[in-house]
């Protein structure tokens, strides 16, 4: 099972999971995935999902498309890659829920993973999170991509976008207690200002730049 998240600049359009086969991108309404852009064509792409390997097709050669900031024709694709269609972001996760370790999980047994593309075209001062509690209180975590996802499926789960004005977060899963700065974020997607606090459920990690 592959979950497709697709996002418009820092924010979540939708979420699907899909089974095993043949999932197709595009503007047209027979596609599994449609994205209102004139910047998509109408059959975009295609991504096949199988038991041991997964790709993404380019369907459209007047039509770019991307693969963690990189033009494709075809490509393999690995858990948390990015597909970027005109101006909007797919991420590609094959995670199941209550199955593998998450982002979370993670916060307890440093490295961090940190997910999908580089995102050097966009100049802003670097930023951090940094965990204010738990077993590894006060260690750093660099976000040095476009897309940062973290949380656990079933108790939270937010995305951290880089864009041009800056750092947003947004909900990816709305379960359990997620605020900034006490704040619940709910349907909002909130920019993230020097030394703002992010709580994941009973999770906090603080916001700063370099």
């Amino acid at each position: 099972m592959a979950k497709l998240t697709v996002f418009f600049k820092d924010r979540v359009i939708h979420s699907d999971q899909f089974e095993k086969g043949i999932v197709r991108i595009g503007r047209d309404e027979t596609n599994d995935i449609i994205i209102d852009s004139l910047a998509v064509a109408p059959a975009h792409a295609v991504i096949v999902i199988r038991d041991d390997d997964h790709i993404v097709k380019q369907m459209n050669y007047d039509f770019p498309l991307m693969l963690n900031g990189v033009k494709i024709k075809e490509a393999p694709l690995k858990d948390n890659d990015t597909i970027t269609l005109g101006k909007h972001d797919i991420l590609f996760s094959t995670e199941e829920m209550g199955h593998t370790p998450s982002q979370m999980d993670e916060l307890d047994r440093l490295p961090l993973s940190l997910l999908n593309q580089k995102s050097d075209e966009i100049s802003l001062p670097a930023a951090n999170l940094q965990i204010l509690n738990g077993e590894n209180i006060g260690k750093i975590i660099a976000i040095r991509k476009k897309i940062m996802q973290i949380g656990r499926s079933g108790s939270g789960i937010v995305a951290i976008t880089k864009r041009k004005e800056g750092y947003f977060v947004s909900i990816l899963e709305n379960i359990g207690t997620i605020t900034l700065n006490d704040v619940p974020i709910n349907d909002n997607s909130l920019k993230l200002n020097h030394n703002d606090v992010l709580v994941i459920n009973n999770r906090s990690l603080q916001f700063f730049l370099n």
